[in-house]
């Protein structure tokens, strides 16, 4: 996306982003570096083993066709003691969201029950520390926004 979501202050030497949309990426003043791929098609994260201390998905896990293998690579790419970081809301194109996600739009920890899951079995193991929270900024008032995390073994 245009956006990374991070801190505004955020001293990184290397933030490497990939998503569907080229010029988007492009877009991205906090990225170091870009590439376009459709990882629904080709889950392959174009990266080293190890290379990186944590990994984000903002708003796109429900879109996950393949998410097993996915969560599989963050794994890979990310180093031992490092962090996954997954966020989403109740807001998405229902036409591309995977069908146990779309069953229960307001069901914010069941969204985060599966994400949960995902982590636990994708590889079995290999990450810890599988916690969720809800950082809506007014809840029950304003969009949900959910967040789950996970620290690589």
């Amino acid at each position: 996306s245009w956006i990374s979501h991070y801190p505004k202050d955020l001293k990184a030497k290397r933030v490497a982003v990939t998503g569907m949309n080229d010029a988007e990426l492009a877009r991205n003043t906090q990225a170091t570096e870009h590439i376009a791929k459709d990882l629904n098609l080709d889950p392959i994260m174009p990266y080293g083993d190890n290379e990186f201390d944590f990994v984000t998905n903002v708003v796109s896990v429900d879109y996950l066709s393949r998410p097993g293998e996915i969560f599989k690579e963050m794994h890979r790419v990310v180093k031992p003691g490092g962090v996954a970081i997954m966020s989403f809301s109740n807001r998405c194109f229902a036409s591309k969201a995977i069908a146990m996600w779309v069953a229960n739009m307001s069901d914010g920890p069941g969204h985060c029950q599966i994400v949960g899951n995902y982590f636990h079995f994708n590889p079995e193991g290999g990450w810890k520390d599988i916690s969720s929270v809800d950082i809506s900024p007014d809840p029950g008032r304003s969009d949900p926004m959910w967040v789950v995390t996970a620290v690589k073994v």
